[in-house]
């Protein structure tokens, strides 16, 4: 491939004719690729907004600062949103790393909550600083009896003040504590991706929380100045603000809990069944008290069958670092098997606890809906 690309240079820089003195049809297949590539690529760099992407909608309860455009947008109907309340701090475990292999930064003060979330990335007019546009959404929330819960600015915040959702093998940064580069849907080189995964500078931050009919909203806003001299040149400078907004919402109960007959029905045709009627809040191996009827269903079956003896294993999605995920999957088992044993009388000799971590997903881990699916419990039967 060296003549190829010593070609594309030609052709780039120096005329067809002249690179074409030399050349074979082969070696011109491939400097014709590099080229068109080149070109694709040259085509798709960002540009100076003038209207939202197609489907963007402000939110509610923290609109836009005026001139701004959506360059970036994505709703989840129902999900877990972790919010930060004290600034990030490198973890205990000097090895913890995230899916990106960089050092896990994590706040000591956060609100775990749940319900339907929007992410809304803008591009901001020029000459708008990061600090002006928080103070705006800030005057947004204080008009609304909203709260701010905590804020900060650059290297305050902790992790690392110059990333925004891209990058391995350094520090987390603020962003990456609530999405990577690999959850982005916008297209390469595009606003959006522009927006949320190249350097940034100046950056500000506060979270806050809304009274709302059926709980508390909460609010994030995450602002910086956009730092790039390549595919987002256009955007450098100007000032990104990501707006988070999770509102409360009843989560829809649409899992039907399996019954003791099914259970032992999977078990004999296959020796395991998965379970999703078992809670626990995000990072926590503490089950939710919905999770009753399904424990419940379990120790009917170890009842019904007396002779039987299960391995409860965990499972989570691949958000966090693998070490981690195996010791929190195996810290839930151990807490459906203790649950089982102190509030339902099974006895401990026939529960074995294990985590799997992410090691068996079941579905794709690039969307909410399959990271659903593998966050399960899996009894598998040991005899």
């Amino acid at each position: 491939m060296g003549k190829p690309l010593t070609l594309f240079l030609e052709l780039l820089f120096g005329g067809a004719d002249h690179a074409c003195d030399q050349c074979d049809i082969s070696e011109l297949f491939w400097a014709g690729l590099l080229l068109l590539a080149a070109v694709q690529l040259a085509g798709a760099d960002a540009t100076v907004p003038t209207a939202d992407i197609e489907g963007g909608a402000d939110n509610h309860l923290a609109k836009r600062y005026e001139g701004s455009f959506i360059v970036s947008y994505e709703k989840f109907a129902y999900t877990d949103f972790t919010v930060p309340l004290s600034p990030l701090k490198p973890s205990a475990d000097p090895e913890a790393r995230d899916t990106m292999n960089n050092r896990v930064f994590a706040p000591d003060k956060k609100a775990e909550v749940e319900g339907a979330l929007t992410r809304i990335a803008y591009v901001l007019p020029a000459e708008r600083s990061p600090l002006e546009v928080l103070r705006n959404y800030q005057d947004v929330i204080a008009a609304a009896g909203g709260e701010v819960l905590f804020e900060c600015k650059k290297e305050e915040c902790g992790g690392a003040a110059d990333r925004s959702s891209s990058g391995g093998g350094g520090d987390m940064s603020l962003m990456m504590y609530f999405f990577h580069e690999s959850d982005v849907k916008d297209a390469a080189f595009s606003n959006g991706a522009c927006a949320v995964t190249t350097g940034i500078n100046d950056q500000r931050f506060f979270a806050a929380k809304l009274p709302q009919d059926g709980g508390d909203a909460y609010v994030t806003v995450q602002a910086y100045s956009l730092i790039d001299d390549l595919y987002c040149k256009e955007l450098n400078g100007r000032t990104i603000a990501v707006v988070q907004v999770l509102e409360p919402k009843a989560r829809d109960k649409k899992m039907v809990v399996v019954e003791a007959a099914k259970m032992a029905d999977s078990l004999s045709a296959t020796g395991s069944i998965s379970l999703y009627g078992i809670f626990f809040d995000t990072d926590k191996a503490d089950i939710k008290p919905e999770s009753e009827p399904t424990l419940k269903e379990i120790s009917t079956l170890l009842t019904n069958e007396p002779g039987m003896a299960v391995i409860v294993v965990g499972h989570t999605d691949n958000q966090g670092a693998f070490d981690y995920n195996i010791d929190l999957s195996s810290r839930r088992a151990q807490s459906v098997k203790a649950a089982l044993v102190s509030k339902y009388g099974i006895d401990g000799g026939r529960l074995t606890a294990a985590g799997a971590g992410m090691m068996a997903p079941v579905a794709s881990n690039d969307d909410e809906a399959g990271r659903a699916k593998n966050r399960r419990v899996v009894l598998v039967k040991a005899n």
